[in-house]
């Protein structure tokens, strides 16, 4: 007799985890049912800044595989069906169609939890206005851009300055708002230390983007016909025809908790190296719902990206399918931008760095994208952070213009291997005028941190 996989969820890690599942076992082997609340499967969530913002001129441009695509290869997605309740012992779900409102349970010998992260939404008046928008899935983009063409007004407030407050800044402006940022913290950009965020903060003013700072919002304003018309700080009110969320997201694991699976502090799902739910050993789980190992700090993170959930993905779909797979972990890098700017980061802050009680140097250099006398140069800051007694790298931020956020990407790799900047210093990277000056930015940075260490003893 065949085995039932019963997948919740039908975004990346979802149906990453299907499709490897089929990939290597057929269906006479392993029936495969998938269930999606929304109206879209297997899209790029982080597109959807750039497809609000005109750079991604259709929306469907975002989707990587269609339902149909899914069913063709004997995947059972049911689309606009919502799991309401699991149930551990019965090894089964209980789903609801959106459009009938009809439950039916179903039963399971594997599941996979693959729900996602919800956009935070604190509880303050107004909240759910007409005009105020999460950006999380398609729907939510698509809801934005129908509220956009609605509204005659160009003024829009974005609460929250992260990487979705920050990428929404910039698409609102490109489409002719006037775009006022308020920031619960005093720079934007909470990922990164302060003094690198301060300069993300320049670059915004400097672009038309109002950014304030230290301005925690007390509830959105609505006029006689009920939509958004202002949001509210303590100092003062921002009219706004338009409000968008940036405010950072929370896992999805409200159905989880109401079935007794264990939770993280963040939480998230915990998971075993092989994506199996702790203490389940039917259940896996993976994506913006589950914490994750950071290999740096040692301790469980919550990082909501589009790259780790299709790893988990087919981690997930590999052991189910009869094969073997594990995720070690992370080292917390990521990238965005706004405008022309760059933004990296990956590793540990100071903050993070203090939390653990790690000893740490931190040195900041200014350098440029390629050789100074090229045509094309462009400044670039480099922050890093190193153990104080051994040297071992902890953290990189990078803020600079072209070509500046991917160079992260050689302390990813450094960060994963455990090196030391003074091993980082003899790293042979590529050069050449046109790409980067004779010492990369990234090496300058090394060799600087390994004075600091030295110096410190």
């Amino acid at each position: 007799m065949s085995e039932r996989l019963v997948v919740i969820g039908g975004d990346a890690a979802g149906m990453s985890a299907a499709s490897q599942a089929r990939r290597l076992k057929g269906p006479e082997e392993l029936e495969i049912v998938a269930f999606e609340r929304g109206h879209f499967s297997s899209y790029s969530a982080c597109g959807i800044p750039y497809w609000v913002g005109g750079d991604v001129a259709e929306r469907d441009e975002l989707i990587a595989r269609t339902p149909e695509e899914h069913r063709a290869r004997e995947i059972d997605l049911r689309m606009r069906t919502e799991v309401v309740e699991i149930d551990v012992p019965g090894q089964r779900v209980r789903a609801r169609d959106l459009e009938s409102g009809t439950e039916a349970w179903t039963g399971f010998d594997k599941l996979v939890i693959a729900t996602g992260a919800r956009p935070m939404r604190p509880p303050l008046p107004g909240m759910d206005a007409p005009g105020v928008h999460g950006v999380q899935t398609l729907d939510d983009g698509q809801s934005l851009l129908d509220s956009l063409a609605r509204t005659e007004g160009r003024r829009a407030v974005v609460v929250g300055a992260g990487y979705i407050g920050v990428e929404m800044a910039e698409a609102l402006l490109n489409r002719g708002y006037e775009v006022t940022v308020l920031n619960r913290g005093e720079q934007p950009m909470a990922t990164l230390d302060p003094d690198m965020g301060r300069l993300v903060h320049q670059v915004m003013d400097g672009l038309g983007i109002t950014t304030v700072g230290s301005s925690p919002v007390t509830k959105i304003l609505t006029g006689d016909d009920s939509r958004v018309r202002a949001v509210a700080t303590e100092d003062g009110e921002y009219p706004a025809d338009v409000v968008v969320l940036g405010m950072g997201v929370v896992p999805e694991t409200r159905l989880a908790a109401a079935a007794g699976l264990p939770l993280g502090a963040y939480g998230g799902l915990l998971t075993d190296l092989a994506m199996r739910v702790r203490g389940h050993e039917n259940i896996w789980a993976g994506g913006d719902c589950v914490e994750v190992l950071d290999l740096v700090s040692g301790r469980e993170r919550h990082i909501a990206l589009g790259t780790h959930a299709n790893k988990h993905g087919q981690v997930i779909g590999s052991n189910v399918g009869g094969g073997y797979a594990t995720f070690p972990g992370v080292v917390g890098t990521a990238v965005s931008k706004v405008c022309d700017l760059e933004i990296a980061r990956t590793g540990l802050r100071e903050k993070e760095a203090r939390e653990v009680g790690l000893r740490y140097v931190a040195v900041t250099i200014e350098s440029t994208s390629r050789a100074g006398y090229y045509p094309g140069a462009a400044p670039m800051t480099v922050k890093m952070l190193a153990e104080r007694r051994t040297g071992r790298l902890l953290g990189v931020q990078i803020v600079g213009r072209e070509g500046a956020a991917k160079r992260v990407d050689i302390a990813a790799v450094a960060l994963t291997a455990g090196m030391t900047v003074e091993q980082m210093t003899a790293l042979d990277l590529g050069y050449a005028p046109p790409f980067s000056p004779v010492w990369d930015p990234v090496l300058i940075a090394a060799r600087k941190a390994v004075a600091a260490v030295r110096a410190a003893g």
